[in-house]
């Protein structure tokens, strides 16, 4: 690329979509050599194309750079950059559907991007979250001109299976970011009466077990939000609706551009799952190259070294470990687009192998957890191996299959649901917060009440965990529990959330609880997502449940836990435990059982690394 250049910005040409509707977008075109054509990188965006991501900023400076500065940056490369706003978003017209416009919109701005003069006829695209997303979507049609990609915190495999909706159930960080970007939305800021409506619902008096419906939501005021909402929400079963383009890249791996790509994500992003499993498909049926990076961060929080309340060390942010994500960004087009410098990104895998640390608390309050950036070139790990710990009648985790069988039964209260502290969560204000955390209540947990205790004091959540580690436990992959459980209700949902239970200490007195992973399952898909079936009552059913994906050494002295319970609040919606066909039956609380035992060997698998690896 050439030295530094000034800048000519073409502000607001709308680009007609297939349908007519025309979308707002901006140009950014170098001025070094206005007869040359150049490489071109698209970034497509509902939060504004003049607006500021919340994450572009770096370790040494937390001030953001807004999209229309970091877009100046890439043209004074020598790019030419296109910032877009999505259908219905800020100047673009159309109304909104989130996601499933995305597919044909992205191509069709492809399509007009390589007839310009301006374009070689090569074209990169970029993005975070929903600038993912929109990347899979397009790249799902395999558009002609499209040459590179790197597509951060999102691009769904299956919307159904993890981002929208996870083992049958609902995640209700949809909703909270509707509420927020109804809000931001053009129609808004157009009507007062609609503006005034949004700002007094307050989301936290409609998070409930009971049910919505149109005209009678926190989002009524916004109907076009509303709709999609309702729409996600009410397909329960895996239909048509989830395999559309822009949400099913699963359905499209065969024919998904086969280009350079590089899917990131990180162990509290909701999009950890998508990243992982768009990397492994993809990279075992195109020449790519295709890369994985997987950080210890929350959503696209990747130039902190903090996720909630757990540290993870100055090593841990992006730009310890790859610099600039600018430069890095950069360098990646420079190779794949122009055949400029070296490969920026050699090795398939990097991932931030989370624990280790001292245990300590930090002047900052939160827990030193540390951790450690590892390289790979295939995942799941060549060196994995699966163990197998059985729960035992007495509530330990072993590797001795037990000979004795036990039913523990715990109530699954709709109206008292086990609240969500930490996790992979986006958007989640004001009701949960993303990253780690000690699982204990406390007042600002959405749903905790007095006394604040720990999750494993409740009733409603059964602890099992090994002894004391005699040495380190690296666990890198997805934890199975693999159940036998049982319930008086014709249906309700079974979790499991993996945790890293540290001792007492001069710091945590009482321990701390990390959470690392979940999982979760609405019992009438245990068999089927397309045919959901009833339960029997009493009847023992064999379920298996996969967490998140996660990289965490479990250290010697510590204790791996598996907590089992009902519900996970409001990171997810809440079952009533009735039957889903019928309409109008009041929830119900049910008594959930695990079996354990020589008949009934519920077992835990673990994905463990060398521990020296």
């Amino acid at each position: 690329m050439s030295d530094t250049v000034s800048v000519t910005i073409l502000s607001n040409i709308m680009v007609k979509m297939r349908d007519g509707t025309h979308l707002a977008t901006d140009v950014y075109l170098p001025d070094a050599d206005k007869t040359k054509p150049a490489s071109v990188l698209l970034e497509r965006t509902p939060y504004d194309k003049l607006g500021t991501n919340h994450s572009d900023f770096s370790s040494r400076d937390h001030q953001p750079l807004s999209k229309p500065e970091i877009a100046k940056k890439f043209a004074e490369r020598g790019y030419v950059f296109i910032l877009q706003d999505c259908r219905g978003r800020y100047r673009s017209e159309g109304v909104f559907q989130k996601y499933l416009c995305e597919a044909q919109d992205g191509a069709d701005t492809i399509d007009w991007i390589i007839q310009q003069p301006w374009c070689n006829g090569k074209v990169g695209t970029l993005g975070l979250s929903y600038g993912a997303h929109v990347q899979a979507a397009l790249a799902s049609l395999n558009p002609h001109g499209l040459r590179a990609m790197f597509l951060d915190s999102g691009g769904f495999s299956s919307a159904y299976h993890s981002g929208i909706r996870q083992g049958g159930a609902y995640e209700l960080k949809q909703l909270t970011w509707a509420m927020k970007h109804a809000l931001l939305s053009p129609e808004s800021d157009a009507d007062p009466a609609r503006r005034s409506a949004l700002e007094k619902a307050d989301i936290r008096d409609w998070l409930s077990v009971e049910r919505w419906r149109k005209g009678h939501s926190p989002i009524s005021a916004a109907p076009e939000y509303e709709d999609f909402i309702l729409e996600q929400w009410k397909n329960e079963t895996f239909t048509d609706f989830w395999k559309q383009s822009g949400i099913y890249a699963r359905g499209a791996y065969d024919t998904f551009a086969d280009v350079p790509m590089v899917h990131m994500s990180s162990w509290y992003d909701p999009y950890a799952l998508t990243a992982i499993e768009n990397f492994t498909e993809l990279s075992a049926r195109k020449v790519g190259p295709i890369k994985l990076i997987m950080g210890p961060w929350t959503h696209g929080k990747r130039s902190v070294t903090f996720a909630g309340d757990v540290d993870f060390g100055e090593a841990s942010t992006f730009d310890a470990q790859f610099g600039d994500y600018v430069a890095l960004r950069a360098k990646w087009f420079d190779y794949h687009l122009d055949a400029l410098g070296s490969e920026p990104l050699p090795h398939s895998v990097y991932f931030f192998q989370m624990g280790g640390g001292s245990g300590c608390r930090l002047p900052s309050g939160r827990l030193d957890h540390g951790g450690r950036w590892q390289i790979a070139e295939s995942w799941p790990l060549a060196e994995t191996t699966i163990h197998s710990f059985y729960i035992q009648p007495d509530t330990s985790l072993a590797e001795a299959s037990p000979l004795q069988s036990h039913q523990f039964t715990y109530i699954s209260d709709p109206y008292d649901p086990v609240p969500t502290i930490g996790g992979p969560i986006a958007s989640g204000a004001p009701v949960m917060e993303a990253g780690g955390f000690d699982q204990r209540e406390r007042p600002d947990v959405f749903k905790s009440s007095p006394p604040f205790r720990a999750l494993s004091e409740r009733p409603d959540i059964l602890i099992f965990e090994t002894d004391a580690l005699t040495g380190d436990l690296n666990v890198t992959g997805q934890v199975v529990a693999d159940l036998f459980v049982s319930s008086n209700a014709v249906d309700t949902d079974f979790t499991i959330k993996v945790v890293d239970v540290y001792p007492p200490s001069d710091s945590y007195p009482e321990g701390y609880a990390l959470n690392i992973a979940h999982g979760i399952l609405r019992m009438r898909f245990r068999d089927s997502f397309e045919q959901p079936e009833p339960m029997e009552r009493g009847t023992v059913y064999q379920i298996s449940i996969p967490s998140f994906p996660m990289s965490n050494v479990f250290c010697a002295g510590h204790r791996l836990r598996i907590e089992v319970a009902s519900s996970n609040f409001p990171h997810f919606d809440v079952n009533p435990n009735t039957d889903w066909r019928v309409e109008g039956l009041t929830p119900c609380v049910a008594h959930n059982s695990v079996h354990v035992g020589k008949r009934h060997p519920s077992t835990i698998y673990i994905p463990v690394i060398p521990a020296n690896r």
